[in-house]
């Protein structure tokens, strides 16, 4: 019996746009911006503060409505319809400090059509499953920081939402609070959600994201993996050697950086050529070099920024050291 062919399986959307822009008066805040991100993915909108990564994020999710381009949730063009299916975290975080943690948690579920009393339940579980079932029923005011942003991403997941987006979830956050929100975010991923996030803290992105986009100026230069924006740039052989000259430098190209060292050894640095690391390190043995050591280093998502957005947009980033 002969078997039907399949029919290979399109990736299918959480967020679409296409040609987003957005002037307010006569600044041109966000100018043709296109977004493709997959259901289940963890996708990063990189860039530094005015970039236009908050503009493009509210118009996403239908806060303000583009001035030209389309923008589609789950393939629908009325995000206001979704809602229940999306939880939002602002970058101006804000919670009433009278309200104790469950009802806080409540509250915004509530906004998402969550019935109060499991949306109660619900956020003291949370709040349990993330080491703050000591807090649940303590007052916003009476939280530290970071427990009070905890409480507040925890009301943005209390619904269940498919799609979670986040804006600039890390700001102020110490170490240790970071940590347990990337590992949120991971969890989230795993079972299907959607995570979209922006920040200007380019090692977030590095570690968590499969896809980014690198937003400056309000145009989007770069769109897609990690991998293949780091791949832009070549990979750098880092060389040790005990020998300085012999026949073997012609090996070498002619453009490869020395750095001699004090206690004798010599450094190379050049990109790595492009048939492979064999012949080169061949080439250096039988010539007796003295290889100390070798190391094949690529390029990281700080380089890949710098060489797709320019040096001023990576400056404005590194200079935003997070709290």
């Amino acid at each position: 019996m002969a078997t039907q062919a399949q029919t290979p399986r399109l990736e299918t959307l959480a967020i679409e746009a296409n040609g987003l822009v957005k002037r307010f008066d006569d600044t041109l805040a966000v100018d043709g911006v296109d977004l493709s991100v997959p259901e289940g993915a963890i996708y990063g909108i990189l860039g530094p503060n005015g970039a236009g990564k908050t503009t493009t994020l509210r118009m996403l999710l239908g806060i303000i409505d583009p001035d030209e381009g389309v923008r589609r949730i789950f393939g629908h063009d009325r995000p206001h319809d979704l809602a229940r299916l999306i939880g939002y975290l602002p970058e101006e975080r804000g919670l009433y400090p009278a309200m104790k943690c469950d009802e806080a948690i409540a509250f915004m579920g509530a906004l998402r059509g969550l019935p109060l009393d499991e949306g109660r339940q619900r956020g003291r579980e949370l709040m349990e499953a993330h080491g703050l079932g000591h807090a649940v029923d303590r007052q916003i005011r009476q939280l530290s920081k970071g427990m009070a942003q905890t409480v507040q991403l925890l009301g943005t997941l209390v619904h269940r939402p498919r799609l979670v987006v986040l804006d600039e979830p890390f700001s102020g956050l110490d170490a240790i609070n970071q940590g347990k929100l990337e590992t949120m975010i991971r969890e989230l991923a795993a079972d299907g959600v959607t995570v979209i996030f922006s920040t200007h803290v380019i090692h977030h992105a590095e570690r968590l994201c499969d896809d980014v986009a690198i937003i400056a100026g309000g145009k989007v230069p770069y769109a897609g993996s990690v991998d293949a924006a780091r791949d832009r740039i070549p990979a750098q052989v880092r060389l040790e050697t005990r020998r300085a000259e012999g026949a073997w430098r012609t090996a070498l190209p002619d453009d490869a950086r020395h750095d001699p060292k004090k206690d004798g050894s010599h450094f190379w640095y050049f990109p790595l050529p492009a048939g492979g690391i064999e012949a080169l390190l061949k080439r250096l043995i039988e010539g007796e070099a003295g290889v100390l050591s070798l190391s094949i280093e690529r390029a990281g998502l700080h380089d890949a920024f710098v060489e797709i957005a320019g040096a001023a947009a990576a400056k404005a980033m590194k200079d935003e050291v997070p709290a």
